[in-house]
């Protein structure tokens, strides 16, 4: 799962010494100041943030990277000897066999991420079936 946040809920902070009198907000062609660095409120965040744009103004939070999703769904995939199996994206964020499973439920684009990563380490592969995508577990 993950979660949008504006940067500006964790990036701002105390103002630093000295900066009362900070100049206004900058304009369309200021770029203003860089990006202030992530307050301790959020430093705990920071392995599972992700910036959504270049001038980092927005940012996803997920509760577990892609290759965190990926360990966990190639664990099943072994524990239950399906190696060699092919599933769609469908049957394992909504199955029936996932129903207990953390990974159930998984949006799919984290879902595609995590089956990405799996497939750099060649344990899967993510295929094209008729009716949509699905991947094969090696």
């Amino acid at each position: 799962m993950a979660t949008r946040v504006d940067s500006r809920k964790c990036l701002m902070g105390p103002e630093p010494p000295g900066h009362a009198d900070r100049p206004p907000a900058p304009g369309p062609t200021d770029p203003g100041p860089p990006s202030p660095p992530v307050t301790p409120a959020c430093a705990g965040l920071a392995g599972n943030l992700e910036w959504l744009d270049k001038n980092k103004t927005s940012f996803l939070i997920m509760w577990r990277r892609p290759e965190e999703w990926g360990k966990l769904i190639y664990q099943w995939v072994s524990k239950n000897g399906l190696t060699n199996s092919v599933f769609t994206l469908y049957e394992l964020a909504s199955g029936d066999d996932t129903e207990n499973e953390e990974f159930h439920g998984l949006d799919e684009t984290m879902l595609l991420r995590a089956l990405q990563a799996l497939q750099q380490e060649h344990k899967a592969e993510i295929i094209t079936l008729d009716d949509g995508r699905g991947v094969k577990f090696f």
